[in-house]
């Protein structure tokens, strides 16, 4: 009799995510990015302690490095360690990734954003997403869309 285990835990493999990030930029390309973490960020994200809306991605020397996302300790962690819940976490991409980001940063203006934060086989993954800044009245237009849609499904639904 071969019986597998329930898995413990949320079903859910979103860890996090960035809804701030759609309402104030437009997004455009996305990418799936790596993250180096220590063993008490990985334990605390698997119990939903992580946060990504204030962050944001930044280059250097050829590396994409993630800033102000905030992973909160767990109250259990070990003593001899000195968890820093906002320090910045390298992430992993390809060359050819890494070079299209470059490129489309410092010679178009376009800004990195994380959008979500989740897993995948065991291994936690950030979507980046290329963006260009919003004005108050993209927002406003947007926002307008974004209802006249809203009302014209409730118009074809009804009849």
């Amino acid at each position: 009799m071969n019986k597998k285990k329930a898995k413990k835990g949320n079903p859910s493999a979103t860890i996090a995510l960035n809804k701030k990030s759609r309402h104030d930029y437009t997004l455009e390309d996305r990418f799936e990015a790596g993250l180096v973490l220590e063993g008490w960020e990985v334990k605390s994200l698997r119990e939903g302690r992580g946060q990504i809306r204030d962050s944001y991605i930044q280059i250097k020397n050829n590396e994409a490095w993630l800033w102000g996302a905030v992973i909160t300790p767990l109250q259990t962690a070990s003593t001899h360690i000195n968890p820093d819940s906002q320090r910045s976490r390298k992430l992993l991409l390809n060359r050819h990734e890494l070079n299209r980001l470059i490129g489309a940063v410092e010679r178009k203006g376009y800004t990195l954003i994380p959008t979500a934060m989740y897993w995948v086989k065991g291994r936690a993954k950030l979507e980046i997403a290329l963006a260009k800044g919003k004005q108050a009245h993209d927002k406003r237009a947007s926002t307008k869309e974004r209802d006249w849609h809203r009302d014209k499904q409730r118009i074809m639904k009804k009849g």
